[in-house]
């Protein structure tokens, strides 16, 4: 690891554990804080670069969801994993004072609270995957059987299901 890189709170919950990863670091724009960038500026295929996003399910119960960078969540599928009657997405500005991080830099590690969390089928496709670390600019490498160990996660189909058609045309952009 470089001087000039240094530890997150995903990190240090990550040496917590002992569970080994390496961190990348890119350049933010905070115009264009898509996961589909970041994968870009980190050089893997958006499919392994995962984005964590907070839910709710409208009476005070929140879920994190964990989806491919070029995947749209499927609240109904998040729903159903989380048993719940409806899942949407937490209000931009609950999602510091809920977690801790803000908007580009969301991790399930070292949130605020332990909220439940349901990563997407395609996670275990995967030798590795990135997730962010904690803060804009840095993103977590580590193996999917150590992220879903961590994160204590539930596995479960959640990407919104997508045309082959359509799918290629949001990967060529």
């Amino acid at each position: 690891m470089s001087s000039a890189t240094h530890k997150t709170n995903g990190a240090r919950f990550l040496d917590s554990l002992g569970i080994s990863y390496s961190i990348r670091e890119y350049e933010v724009d905070l115009e264009d804080l898509a996961a589909t960038t970041v994968a870009r500026k980190i050089g893997m295929p958006a499919e392994q670069v995962f984005k964590t996003l907070l839910t709710t399910d409208g009476s005070g119960n929140h879920f994190f969801a964990v989806v491919p960078g070029d995947a749209e969540l499927d609240f109904k599928k998040l729903a159903r994993a989380a048993g719940v009657r409806k899942a949407e997405m937490v209000s931009l500005k609950d999602v510091q004072p809920l977690t801790g991080y803000i908007r580009g830099g969301v991790t399930v590690f070292g949130a605020k609270k332990a909220f439940p969390v349901f990563a997407d089928e395609t996670i275990e496709l995967f030798d590795i995957i990135s997730v962010s670390a904690g803060q804009r600019g840095s993103q977590l490498l580590l193996s999917p059987a150590d992220y879903l160990r961590a994160a204590e996660a539930t596995i479960a189909d959640l990407a919104k299901d997508i045309r082959p058609e359509e799918r290629s045309k949001a990967n060529a952009g």
